[in-house]
């Protein structure tokens, strides 16, 4: 009886030891990656206006970038699914702007989803993208255009944002 309480506490010590090894070899590893990662706070913004003039809805008639049209190593989609809902068919924006240190915030509200950037002078900054139900979304960005795509089925909207020949130009559609 002696031998098998021996026996068992061995086996109880060795199993511990080996557990402990194995949680702190993971954590040293997961601690060693994650040291070197710089990580900005996350930003909370007011959203302020809800409505949209019937100017703010039209988008520009002026040709989009495409990702098609300009392939780019740094213009990688970034695929997000959502739950499927009934699909709609129209765009709207209702830009809704605030500031900050580098511009100004504004958001866009599309059938698909909705954009939030931080316009600034010579450059753009996605603060996000949020697909609606049902909608996936992909993100396309070089260092002269942004373009957030939401689709469902065959229906695509899109928030285009160009800064390459000026201020950045904000156009909403279905392209």
């Amino acid at each position: 009886m002696r031998r098998g309480l021996v026996n068992g506490l061995v086996h109880v010590l060795a199993w511990s030891l080996a557990t402990g090894a194995a949680v702190t070899l993971s954590w040293w590893g997961v601690h060693t990656v994650m040291t070197g990662t710089a990580y900005d706070p996350p930003r909370a913004l007011p959203i302020t206006a809800v409505g949209a003039t019937a100017q703010e809805a039209t988008p520009p008639a002026s040709a989009p970038p495409s990702p098609e049209s300009s392939p780019s190593p740094s213009s990688t989609p970034t695929p997000t699914r959502s739950p499927s809902a009934a699909p709609t068919k129209s765009a709207t924006t209702s830009p809704s702007p605030t500031t900050s240190p580098s511009g100004q915030v504004k958001s866009y509200a599309t059938d698909g989803g909705r954009v939030v950037l931080d316009l600034a002078p010579d450059y753009v900054t996605l603060v996000s993208a949020t697909p609606g139900t049902g909608w996936a979304m992909q993100v396309w960005k070089t260092d002269s255009w942004l373009r957030v795509e939401f689709t469902k089925g065959t229906d695509k909207v899109s928030v285009i944002c160009t800064w390459h020949d000026g201020a950045p130009r904000v156009d909403v559609g279905n392209y």
